[in-house]
């Protein structure tokens, strides 16, 4: 990923959650003439998290930079802010070209579920890009964004996670990136008509 200014950081701030901390972390980088290049943020039972790459004009010091956001934030409580630099970075594995797929899975929450599901990817060189794991009584909802090396069969991958799911009582299914926002896009919008 290409910043827009040469001097740049991972910066990443964790706080109760509460209303004005993304107002107050993006003022700060818009006050120091930055911008911000990517930003993922979510609230999960009750914290905010936010990760973002900024990048700015001029060097401004790691130190400087949390210092900053800290005493910007909202009334309320704390932000706990890190700052590291930025570069980019191989992509992780090195081991050729991925494509972007979606894996989905549902049924019964026990210990454990999370682990044996990464772990299976880890084994294959898969990278989980992003990650959404919810439960509703004693159910969950896993929603996985991940980059699998194009030496892999699908049907194969699909194939041991359902054995993975039957053992461990869950469904799974793997869908490219594309189709998975296409047919959730069709789902969505059929009910607009």
């Amino acid at each position: 990923m290409n910043t827009r200014f040469p001097n740049a950081y991972v910066l990443n701030a964790m706080a109760d959650d509460r209303p004005g901390i993304i107002a107050a972390v993006s003022g700060v980088i818009v006050a120091l003439g930055g911008n911000i290049d990517a930003c993922s943020q979510t609230v999960l039972g009750g914290y905010f998290t936010q990760i973002l790459v900024v990048s700015f004009p001029q060097a401004v010091a790691a130190d400087e930079l949390v210092a900053r956001v800290q005493k910007a934030a909202p009334p309320g409580g704390a932000l706990q802010v890190a700052a590291r630099p930025y570069a980019p970075l191989a992509v992780p594995g090195g081991h050729g070209p991925a494509e972007r797929f979606v894996i989905t899975a549902l049924g019964k929450d026990k210990p454990g579920i999370i682990h044996r599901f990464s772990q299976y990817l880890a084994g294959k060189d898969i990278n989980v890009v992003d990650l959404y794991w919810d439960c509703a009584g004693e159910d969950f909802v896993l929603t996985a964004q991940v980059e699998i090396p194009k030496r892999w069969e699908i049907g194969m991958l699909q194939a041991d996670l359902d054995e993975i799911g039957h053992e461990d009582g869950f469904n799974v299914r793997v869908q490219h990136e594309n189709i998975f926002v296409a047919t959730n896009q069709l789902r969505l919008s059929g009910g607009n008509r």
